[in-house]
């Protein structure tokens, strides 16, 4: 694996959509020794699977019924979560304004058939190469240089793709916002190099308090975080927030300009949600920032909540 894709000891994803299932079988034998590989054979199915599953490339027929390649292009190409998967065409036409189309819909490559094995091994090694190099830049470019959690643009990127997962699930969404109590009178006491050196440690306390994989921690701006919490009802993100509490409680980072204790603390809001229609991901946020409001008018280094 190592030889094949010397950047990720992690198996890419690949997905394969075809409506001859002939097709998928051989294109299936040539990459299931490098890749995790997802089938399709149709285009509805194809658009499911790249929501849910997020491949790192897709290798596309054209000529299908009903939703045909050149329409999953356009689809993918329209949505944010997916508009960044190449597509690499697998067709059997071989006009040039049909590889016209497909460029200009955005596919990066076509390939044609009948498929010649070594040809296609090699293009999707080389489409998956970029594809990992593009995603180690957009990786440093949605991370925080302060704290090393994420950035305010990963946040809301993560939490609307969140909220699309949890709707199609009917699951409910839950989200922490973090505010550090008195943080301006800890850098006017300690200093500005001591203030970051305390957010640094308060981030890495807040990601230590969660465990899961697809939970974020971010850093949401100045002395705020926050936290998203897939498939996380109310009772469990109040759960994670007070052991949030603890932990940087727990820290013993001096705040002798702190009203509330002689270490530094921090407020918490929670809100919960399952959505639906009649709801957006904004109402989250909004519902969130009301309970640490709430949290700070109640005396800071506290957790308040609510669920819709």
């Amino acid at each position: 694996m190592e030889a094949w894709l010397p950047l990720t000891h992690v198996r890419p994803k690949l997905l394969i959509v075809d409506d001859q299932p002939t097709n998928i079988r051989v294109l299936h034998e040539l990459f299931r020794e490098y890749c995790h590989v997802f089938m399709a054979t149709n285009g509805e199915q194809a658009i499911n699977l790249c929501q849910t599953q997020l491949p790192d490339l897709i290798l596309l027929d054209v000529v299908m019924e009903g939703v045909d390649g050149h329409e999953v292009c356009r689809r993918l190409k329209a949505d944010p979560l997916t508009r960044a998967i190449p597509i690499i065409f697998i067709t059997a036409q071989q006009q040039d304004s049909d590889e016209v189309l497909g460029l200009e819909l955005g596919a990066v490559d076509f390939i044609s058939k009948p498929i010649n094995a070594v040809i296609v091994r090699a293009r999707v090694r080389t489409h998956l190469t970029l594809k990992l190099q593009s995603d180690l830049l957009r990786t440093l470019a949605m991370m925080d240089g302060l704290t090393g959690v994420a950035n305010r643009r990963k946040f809301d990127e993560h939490l609307i793709s969140d909220w699309r997962q949890c709707f199609r699930e009917q699951k409910p969404l839950s989200l922490i916002m973090v505010d550090v109590d008195f943080f301006k009178r800890f850098n006017d006491r300690y200093g500005h190099q001591a203030g970051d050196a305390c957010l640094r440690a308060v981030a890495q306390a807040l990601a230590e308090a969660v465990r899961r994989p697809y939970d974020l921690v971010a850093r949401y701006g100045g002395e705020e975080f926050a936290c998203i919490l897939p498939n996380t009802d109310l009772p469990g993100a109040i759960e994670i927030a007070e052991k949030m509490q603890t932990c940087i409680r727990g820290l013993g980072i001096e705040h002798a300009a702190s009203d509330v204790d002689r270490v530094v603390t921090i407020s918490l809001g929670v809100a919960s949600m399952t959505p639906a229609g009649d709801l957006d991901w904004q109402q989250l946020i909004t519902m969130a920032d009301k309970q640490l409001y709430e949290a700070k008018i109640k005396g800071r280094a506290r957790v308040c909540f609510l669920a819709a």
